[in-house]
């Protein structure tokens, strides 16, 4: 496995080593002793699912203290653009955003830590992505942003859902420290 950070200090993108043969193919999607040595310990406590149909926009959501979660994902089935904006006050890239293109064929996995926004846009027909956090799900704690704070173009408008349109403005959030 080959993980390498991105722009985001924290962000990893793990490539993993795919055996093919004819029956199909095989790899390792998770080892604890790896994560530790490149991402540290963590303890995911909980995996999500969620299925997209084409030009749906998830996002952007996140978490605050004292249950902010960090997040492990793939996309299973699918194409999407992967959407992570920085909202940790004290780091260089604060409320800049990265896009990165993940897909099930590439079977490329996206780490994300605690105090990033995350949001995807689907591609492809559909998408079932599949992700795990070190946090439990607190509705209490969710967060959001509206996308269209970030003025990104997609190929055609996003499928949004009501609460995602309802987020505030970039500029109306409070920085995570």
């Amino acid at each position: 496995m080959e993980f390498r950070e991105l722009a985001i200090k924290g962000v990893f993108l793990i490539k993993p080593v795919v055996h093919y043969d004819k029956r199909g193919y095989f790899f390792e999607s998770f080892r604890q002793d790896l994560f530790e040595r490149y991402i540290g310990k963590i303890t995911f406590v909980q995996d999500n699912e969620s299925y997209s149909k084409k030009h749906v926009f998830r996002g952007l959501h996140y978490q605050i203290p004292p249950k902010a979660q960090s997040k492990l994902l793939k996309v299973v089935y699918g194409k999407i653009i992967d959407i992570i904006l920085d909202l940790r006050e004290d780091s260089k890239t604060y409320l800049k955003y990265m896009t990165l293109e993940l897909n099930s064929e590439n079977k490329h996995q996206l780490f994300i830590p605690k105090g990033l926004a995350h949001g995807f846009y689907t591609l492809s027909d559909f998408a079932i992505i599949n992700y795990k956090v070190d946090e439990y799900y607190s509705k209490e704690h969710e967060r959001g942003i509206n996308m269209k704070s970030l003025g990104m173009h997609f190929p055609m408008p996003p499928i949004l859902s009501n609460k995602d349109q309802r987020f505030p403005q970039l500029d109306g959030i409070t920085p995570i420290t």
